[in-house]
C-alpha cells in the first residue's frame, strides 16, 4: 500500500476502513486509491502539498494554506482519514475535530481569539474590514458565552459547533 503502483488487497481496504472509522465504503476506498495514485505524481506513496494544489477545488479554497499544513506528505491511509471528515458517514465529533485542528494552528490544543480572527481573515479576504471581522467575532463569542481573551479548547468547540445539522460533505465518485 506504500507504493502507489501496487494494488489494494481486501486486507488493505478493510484496514483503511477501520482507520477512517468506516466513513467510506470499500468501493469508495478503491476510488479514493485511484485518485490518490493520480495525485501521487512521483509514485512515492505520499502526496506533497504541491500535488494537493493540483486539485482545483483545493487550490481555490480560502483555507488552502491552513489545510496544506495538515496534508503535506500524507500516505494513502492518512489521505483517507483526512477526507473522512467530509464523508456523510462521519460523526459530528470527527467533523468538529477536523475544524478544531484548522483553527489550532500551533497544535497546542487551544484556540485563541487571534487564531479565530486569522481563519476569519482567510475566509473573508478583503470583502470586509478588519474592524467588521473583529466586531462579528466579538459578538459570536459573547453569544456563545466567551470573551475576547478566552482561549477555547476542543470541548468549547463541541459546545459551540455541536449542532447535529453541521454539514461538511463531499461526494466520492465511484466508477
Amino acid at each position: 500500500m506504500g507504493n502507489s503502483s501496487s494494488m489494494l488487497t481486501q486486507y488493505d481496504i478493510e484496514e483503511v476502513q477501520g482507520h477512517c472509522n468506516h466513513a467510506f465504503s470499500q468501493q469508495e476506498i478503491v476510488s479514493l486509491y485511484q485518485r490518490f495514485c493520480q495525485l501521487d505524481r512521483s509514485s512515492g506513496g505520499f502526496i506533497s502539498a504541491d500535488e494537493f494544489l493540483s486539485v482545483p477545488e483545493f487550490a481555490v479554497n480560502p483555507l488552502a494554506q491552513r489545510l496544506l499544513r495538515t496534508v503535506d506528505g500524507l500516505n494513502f491511509k492518512e489521505f483517507v482519514a483526512f477526507l473522512s471528515a467530509f464523508s456523510p458517514r462521519a460523526t459530528l465529533q470527527q467533523k468538529i475535530e477536523f475544524i478544531f485542528k484548522l483553527y489550532d494552528s500551533d497544535g497546542k490544543g487551544s484556540v485563541s481569539y487571534k487564531d479565530i480572527l486569522d481563519v476569519l481573515r482567510d475566509l473573508t479576504g478583503h470583502f470586509i474590514s478588519e474592524e467588521q471581522r473583529e466586531q462579528v467575532l466579538k459578538q459570536v463569542l459573547e453569544e456563545a458565552g466567551y470573551r475576547k481573551d478566552s482561549s477555547l479548547v476542543f470541548a468549547d468547540f463541541v459546545k459551540i459547533l455541536g449542532n447535529p445539522g453541521l454539514k461538511m460533505e463531499v461526494e466520492v465518485p465511484v466508477d
